[in-house]
C-alpha cells in the first residue's frame, strides 16, 4: 500500500463531548441622556487630559520591553497620580498593562501564522510541478511560472518572520491607541468617505481616556466614577481639572441619570453591597450620543454537569457561513421532529454582522426552550490554519467562506446567551461531523416531503456525540457463521466514548472479496431460499425496540 493511501486512512482521533464554561464578566450599557454643554465639555476635557496620560505611560511601558517590573510600574504610577489622582493612575496603568499584554498575544498569534505559511510554502515547493494532491496532502504548483512566484514569496515571509522574532524577543511591540485602522484611514480619507475634520473628530474621540476600575468595599463599588442607586453619575475630577468641580471633595455630578434596564436588578444588588462595578464612558461620534457602561466580573464555573444536560435530549447545531442548521434529538439519539433552519447576513459592517448573530443566536436559544431541551451541542471550530492562503492556494472564495464563519465570537455570544435562559453549550469535536453525518443520516432523513440536507445531517451528527452516541446508525456484531440464533444482524450503536469512529467498507467489496476467497457465485435461487428461511426465524427471534430507528 503506497503511502498517499495510508495518509487518507488515517483518521485523527476524537476529543470527549464537554460542558463549556459560562461567561466571566457581564457588560451593561445605558444613554447619558439630558447632559447639558457644560456636561459635555467637562466630560471632553477630562477625557483629553487622561487620555493624553494614558499615551505617554503606554510609550514608556513598551520602552521597558521584558525589563519591566514592580518598581517600574510603581515608578509610573507615582508620576501619574501627581497630574491625576491614585485612582486614575492604577486605572490607566492597568490598562496599559492590557494593552501591552494584548500586543503581544497578537504577535505570539502571527508568528504562528508566518511559521504555518512557510512550511506550507517550503512543502509545496519541494513537489514536483503539477503534481496532483489529496484530500489531506496540498498539491504542488500548476506551472514553472507559479512555482518562481511562490519562491520569491517564501523569501519574504522568511524575512518578516525573522524581523517579528527579532521584535518578540526584544520585548518590541507595535501599538498605537485609537486603533491602527483609524490610523491608516488619514490616509485613505476619500476612499472611506471622511473630511480631515470629520476623522480629526473620530480620532481624538477614540483616544480618550475616561474609565475606572470597581473597588470592593468602596461606596457604590467604584470611587472614582460613582453611580448611585437613583442613577446619579459623578466622577472624580484630575488635579489640574478640580476648579470645574461642583460638588465635594473634587467632584463632579453629571446632569444626565442612568437606570440600565438590562440586568439593572443585577447592578443594583452590586453596588448597594459595595461591591466592585467598573465603568467607562465614551462618546458615540457618528450618533453625537454619550453612554455609560457598567461591568463586573463573574466566577468561572460549569453550569451542569454533562449527563444532567444530556436527560432531556439535545438540540444539534452545525454552524455555517449563512446560517445555523438545527435538529432536536432525544436521549437515544434519535432526530424528533422536522430540522430549522436559522439563517443570518454577515455583509456590511461589524455592527451589522453582530446583531445578525445576535437574533440568529436568539431564534435558536428560543426555539431549543419551546423544544424542551436544556442543552446545545455545538461544534468546537477553529478555523485558524484553515485561513492561510498559502494552503488552499487558488481557492479564494473558499477562504473567504471559512474566514467569514464568525467561530470566536459566535461561542462567546451563544455560551453567554445560552446561560441567562439556564441552557449550557457542549462542545463536541468537529471531526468528520459533516461526512459522517451525510453517509449515515441523509438519506435515512430524506422523505418525499422532506429533502435533508448535507447541513442538517450534520446537525444530528453533532448532537449524537454531544450525547455521548457514535454518529453512525446501526452496528454489526461479528458472526461467526450465517445462522441468525443469535438475533438480528444488526443494532443500534451503543452509546459511550468512541475510540475510532471509521467508516466501514462497502458490503458490495466484503461479497467480492469472499466471492474471490471461495472460487464460486450465488445464484437468484440460493439467495432466495436462503432469505426465505431467515425471514421465517427472524420473524421468531428478533423484536424491534420502539426506541429504536430501523
Amino acid at each position: 500500500m503506497d503511502e498517499v493511501t495510508e495518509s487518507k486512512r488515517q483518521l485523527r482521533s476524537i476529543d470527549a463531548p464537554f460542558v463549556a464554561f459560562g461567561p466571566s464578566g457581564v457588560t451593561v450599557r445605558d444613554r447619558l441622556k439630558g447632559l447639558v454643554p457644560q456636561d459635555e465639555k467637562v466630560l471632553r476635557l477630562v477625557g483629553e487630559h487622561l487620555g493624553s496620560l494614558a499615551s505617554g505611560d503606554l510609550k514608556v511601558r513598551c520602552a521597558d520591553g521584558l525589563d519591566h517590573s514592580t518598581d517600574t510600574w510603581a515608578t509610573r504610577k507615582r508620576d501619574l497620580t501627581a497630574v491625576s489622582s491614585s485612582r486614575w493612575a492604577g486605572s490607566i496603568t492597568k490598562a496599559t498593562h492590557d494593552q501591552w499584554a494584548l500586543s503581544r498575544r497578537g504577535q505570539a498569534a502571527h508568528l504562528d501564522s508566518l511559521g504555518a505559511g512557510i512550511r506550507m510554502l517550503r512543502h509545496r515547493l519541494s513537489l514536483p510541478v503539477g503534481e496532483r494532491g489529496t484530500e489531506r496532502a496540498p498539491s504542488g504548483y500548476r506551472s514553472r511560472q507559479e512555482w518562481f512566484v511562490k519562491s520569491r514569496r517564501l523569501a519574504a515571509l522568511e524575512e518578516q518572520c525573522a524581523q517579528v522574532a527579532a521584535d518578540r524577543e526584544a520585548g518590541r511591540v507595535r501599538v498605537v491607541r485609537g486603533g491602527r485602522k483609524l490610523l491608516n484611514t488619514r490616509h485613505h480619507l476619500t476612499a472611506a468617505d471622511l473630511t480631515e475634520a470629520r476623522w480629526r473628530e473620530l480620532w481624538e474621540a477614540s483616544r480618550w481616556f475616561l474609565a475606572a476600575d470597581g473597588e470592593s468595599g468602596k461606596r457604590f463599588g467604584n470611587e472614582t466614577i460613582r453611580v448611585t442607586p437613583q442613577g446619579e453619575v459623578s466622577l472624580k475630577l484630575p488635579a489640574p481639572l478640580a476648579d470645574l468641580a461642583n460638588a465635594r471633595s473634587g467632584r463632579y455630578v453629571l446632569a444626565a441619570k442612568v437606570s440600565f434596564p438590562h440586568r439593572g436588578t443585577e447592578w443594583a444588588d452590586r453596588i448597594e453591597d459595595n461591591r466592585a462595578v467598573a465603568y467607562r464612558i465614551h462618546l458615540d461620534v457618528d450618533r453625537g450620543r454619550w453612554y455609560l457602561d457598567a461591568s463586573w466580573t463573574r466566577p468561572v464555573v460549569r453550569t451542569m454537569p454533562l449527563q444532567a444536560a444530556r436527560a432531556a435530549g439535545m438540540v444539534g447545531v452545525d454552524t455555517n457561513a449563512d446560517h445555523f442548521a438545527a435538529w432536536q434529538l432525544d436521549p437515544h439519539g434519535n432526530p424528533v421532529g422536522d430540522p430549522q433552519r436559522f439563517p443570518y447576513d454577515l455583509s456590511g459592517t461589524a455592527t451589522h454582522r453582530d446583531a445578525q448573530v445576535r437574533h440568529a443566536i436568539t431564534r435558536l436559544l428560543h426555539w431549543a426552550q419551546r423544544c424542551g431541551v436544556t442543552a446545545i451541542g455545538l461544534e468546537n471550530l477553529d478555523f485558524t490554519q484553515e485561513k492561510t492562503r498559502e494552503k488552499h492556494g487558488r481557492r479564494k472564495k473558499f477562504r473567504q467562506l471559512i474566514s467569514g464563519i464568525p467561530t470566536g465570537r459566535l461561542r462567546a455570544r451563544l455560551v453567554a446567551m445560552a446561560a441567562e435562559l439556564d441552557m449550557v453549550i457542549v462542545a463536541v469535536d468537529p471531526a468528520y461531523t459533516s461526512q459522517w453525518g451525510a453517509q449515515h443520516w441523509q438519506k435515512p432523513l430524506t422523505t418525499p416531503t422532506r429533502k435533508t440536507t448535507r447541513h442538517d445531517s450534520a446537525a444530528v451528527a453533532i448532537g449524537r456525540r454531544a450525547l455521548g452516541h457514535p454518529i453512525r446508525r446501526r452496528t454489526a456484531p461479528p458472526h461467526d457463521d450465517r445462522s441468525d440464533r443469535r438475533g438480528h444482524r444488526t443494532a443500534q450503536a451503543p452509546p459511550g466514548v468512541q475510540g475510532r469512529e471509521e467508516t466501514r467498507r462497502p458490503a458490495t467489496d466484503r461479497a467480492h472479496d469472499a466471492r474471490r476467497r471461495t472460487g464460486t457465485t450465488r445464484t437468484r435461487a440460493t439467495s432466495r431460499a436462503s432469505n426465505t428461511v431467515r425471514d421465517a426465524r427472524s420473524d421468531q427471534t428478533w423484536v424491534q425496540d420502539s426506541l429504536l430507528i430501523t
